[in-house]
């Protein structure tokens, strides 16, 4: 720990360094001043633990030096030493800044006692303060990975609610999203290693997420997200800045250099076209991934812009809902069906049109098999793969069907299981994932194609409480975790844990845990501060 030693006469300050060996006790004498003034000036250049000073002292004493101390430098533990006549006047009246006294001449046990409760005391306080810094990136990375998974489930999954939609923006600190007339680009960034090494790939995910997101978060409205379905690739929704156009090529460009500097890997990039509001935000998270799909292959950096393609594909939603609700309602032929009539040759698509509708229904399916618990990434990517082909048409709808066929075999399984428990499961892990969301009995029937009634029962039945009590609880449980965060006000607290209204939120938190969130918020500083 390092140590500045202030006094105005030199043999004073020797004296002390020869007193005792510094090295060997843990500490180190880094600065010697003659009075409170010049001591200031050397803690503005040199990072310090503890200062030693005596009292009398010309042009600033230590009484002054320390009452500026504690208010320019709060974590410099101060020792004044002070002669015979002065020492009882010194220690009733300093000010807070001060960890002892030492009478002089000090004695060299006395220094050492006085320096080893110092260096417990910040080494304590170390403790703590990091303590309180992982327990900060913890709720920190929990609400970065809450974006991230609403960020993809609007690009992916179904929401019905446009409000409720710009409402969860808002309390996920996403709101620049919110607004229906926001104008935002997608782009997706793959690594590619020489020799297509998929484990040097592997060792590099990590440093190269955690790099994208570290540049991203140079740009206002930037955000990227994963998607499980697409190996090696990361994803960004970047909002248009009106006064420039062209920021996503450059951010773009610096992905790439850095990528290249720091992890010498290779990436190609798919810029999609640019869509305004909610609504299209699926169009132009596919519109990327079609763009990265026109790249080339082997090793070396690309990036292919597809707002340079004019052409413009329309997929309603009346359609999507038919192709779900045949799924929903087990029936096969009604699925192929609805394929045909959308993919089938009578429509006469070009290779980027029939690319992007095929698009569009493999990202249902996947939505749909995240909802029953169904593991298809492979089967997915599969797809995929013969999808960016752009000559496979008929083989691509074999396998759509495919796919559509096992995911409502394991609808069939979920919702005909004799006593439930399937769905219930597939029910309580939606629930885990969007227990912040607007959900009620009613919604999660219509969602999982159920009887009302019937899921209360089978849910208490399986889970042993019922469905608003699991939900609150979980929303609790949630909420403790993010109020350990200090820089998260108890309002944004309460629309994290899925609350419109800070009063309700307050009031359940009492019932559940016996304290308001304030008074828990409070009890955790005053446990940190006993430690």
């Amino acid at each position: 720990m390092k140590v500045i030693i202030t006094d105005d006469e030199i043999q004073i300050r020797k004296g002390l360094r020869m007193k005792i060996d510094w090295e060997e006790e843990g500490f180190n004498i880094v600065g010697e001043a003659a009075n409170g003034k010049e001591t200031l000036e050397l803690l503005k250049k040199i990072n310090v633990d503890v200062v030693i000073t005596d009292v009398r002292m010309p042009i600033m004493d230590g009484i002054e030096f320390v009452k500026r101390c504690h208010i320019e430098h709060p974590d410099v533990k101060v020792i004044v030493l002070s002669g015979y006549s002065d020492f009882e006047y010194v220690r009733t009246s300093l000010v807070e800044g001060v960890k002892d006294y030492l009478l002089k001449p000090v004695a060299p046990d006395e220094l050492i006692d006085a320096l080893k409760r110092i260096q417990c005391e910040i080494e304590e306080e170390k403790k703590k303060q990091l303590e309180t810094e992982r327990m900060n990136r913890l709720v920190h990375n929990q609400l970065e990975e809450m974006k991230e998974q609403y960020l993809l489930h609007l690009v992916k999954e179904e929401w019905s609610e446009l409000t409720i939609a710009i409402e969860r923006l808002q309390q996920l600190q996403l709101a620049e999203f919110a607004n229906i007339n926001a104008r935002v680009q997608f782009f997706t960034v793959e690594i590619r290693a020489f020799d297509s090494n998929p484990k040097l790939v592997k060792e590099l995910w990590l440093p190269f997420s955690m790099l994208c997101k570290e540049i991203s978060q140079d740009y206002k409205g930037t955000y990227s997200f994963y998607d499980a379905s697409y190996a090696n690739m990361l994803h960004f929704i970047h909002l248009i800045d009106s006064e420039d156009q062209n920021q996503t090529a450059s951010i773009v460009q610096i992905i790439q250099r850095n990528v290249k500097k720091y992890l010498n890997v290779e990436t190609v990039v798919g810029i999609g076209k640019i869509v305004t509001g909610i609504t299209e935000f699926k169009t132009g998270y596919i519109s990327a991934l079609l763009s990265w799909s026109q790249s080339q292959p082997g090793t070396y950096s690309q990036v292919i812009d597809g707002t340079i393609t004019k052409e413009i594909v329309e997929f309603s939603s009346s359609v999507e809902k038919k192709l779900v609700n045949s799924i929903e309602n087990v029936n096969h032929d009604e699925f192929k069906k609805n394929m045909e009539s959308i993919l089938g040759e009578s429509h006469n698509h070009s290779m980027m049109s029939f690319s992007f509708v095929a698009n569009r229904i493999l990202f249902l399916l996947g939505s749909l098999a995240t909802k029953y618990d169904l593991d298809t990434n492979e089967m997915i990517w599969t797809c995929q793969q013969r999808i960016w082909e752009l000559n496979a048409h008929k083989r691509v709808m074999e396998q759509l069907i495919e796919l559509a066929e096992l995911i409502i075999e394991k609808v069939k399984d979920a919702r005909y299981s004799s006593n439930g428990l399937v769905i219930v499961e597939n029910v309580r892990r939606y629930l885990d994932k969007h227990y912040a969301s607007e959900i009620s009995l009613t919604t999660l029937s219509e969602k999982f194609h159920i009887n009302s009634a019937y899921l209360s029962e089978i849910f208490k039945q399986h889970v042993g409480k019922n469905f608003s009590d699991y939900l609150v609880e979980l929303r609790m449980t949630n909420a403790r975790e993010f109020l350990k965060d200090e820089q998260l006000k108890i309002i944004d607290v309460a629309y994290l844990a899925g609350f419109s209204n800070s009063g309700y939120f307050s009031t359940v938190f009492k019932k559940h845990f016996g304290q308001t969130p304030a008074e828990f918020r409070k009890s955790l500083q005053l446990n940190q501060s006993v430690r």
